[in-house]
């Protein structure tokens, strides 16, 4: 069984955010990080090929700047990795530089994250499924396969929807399905001998671009009253918060 697995490359959650004159984002001591819904996606694809058998391949579409987070992924237990050489500026550029190279390999499953959490779009999936013409699950929480079927849970209001799929399909991993692994010294060590193939990107299709970036305001300063005060707290809440 051949997995495909896309990794984003990402600042870490706790890292500071600022931009260089609202137009780029400053990446002056920013820590990246593998998209955390992506290592999800990668955990559940190594528990499956560890229990059936197969190989785990791994994608990014980024510079050169993107590889140790690849290496990454090798160490975690992927077996190859690839790059395509070019910004990920766009979902649909994204999606597209996949679809490409899942043309020519003919992979059984291919899993993304929910959504990258720098860009928060959820958008390359289903794009992806598109341009492959493949059934695509999105958010899926859990997802086992036996023979050439997939059995996959997603949570919905009110409830959770079970889907089944023949192969080959694509699926967005959400939280819950699987525990992120931490690659220990042999992992990282062989990581450094596995392949990463650089790819050099075709076309260079997009339909959005990013006119500014901008930090949200800063939270006011909190008001303390008194708690004898309630005529005082009573006139904010009117007159400031507006919530009565």
């Amino acid at each position: 069984m051949k997995f495909l697995v896309c990794i984003s490359n990402v600042p870490d959650t706790t890292t500071k955010i600022s931009f260089t004159d609202g137009k780029a984002l400053n990446s002056t001591g920013v820590q990246f990080i593998i998209n955390p819904y992506d290592e999800m996606a990668l955990t559940r694809a190594l528990e499956i090929k560890e229990a059936a058998g197969g190989t785990v391949t791994v994608i990014n579409v980024g510079a050169a700047n993107t590889e140790p987070t690849l290496r990454k992924a090798l160490a975690i237990g992927a077996d190859d990795a690839i790059r395509v050489n070019t910004e990920p500026t766009d979902a649909y550029l994204v999606a597209h530089q996949i679809a490409e190279v899942a043309k020519k390999n003919n992979y059984d499953v291919i899993l993304t994250g929910r959504e990258s959490i720098d860009y928060n779009s959820g958008q390359v999936a289903t794009m992806l499924a598109e341009m492959l013409n493949l059934p695509c699950i999105t958010v899926a929480t859990k997802l086992e396969i036996a023979s050439n079927e997939a059995t996959l849970e997603r949570e919905i209001d009110g409830g959770k929807e079970v889907l089944t799929s023949s192969l080959p399909f694509v699926a967005s991993a959400q939280k819950g399905m699987a525990e992120p692994r931490i690659p220990n010294m042999r992992g990282i060590m062989a990581a450094r001998t596995k392949p990463l193939q650089v790819l050099e990107a075709t076309g260079d299709e997009k339909l959005t671009s990013s006119v500014a970036y901008e930090l949200p305001p800063a939270k006011q300063a909190v008001k303390l009253i008194s708690k004898d005060n309630v005529a005082d707290l009573v006139n904010l809440l009117h007159t400031e918060a507006k919530v009565i």
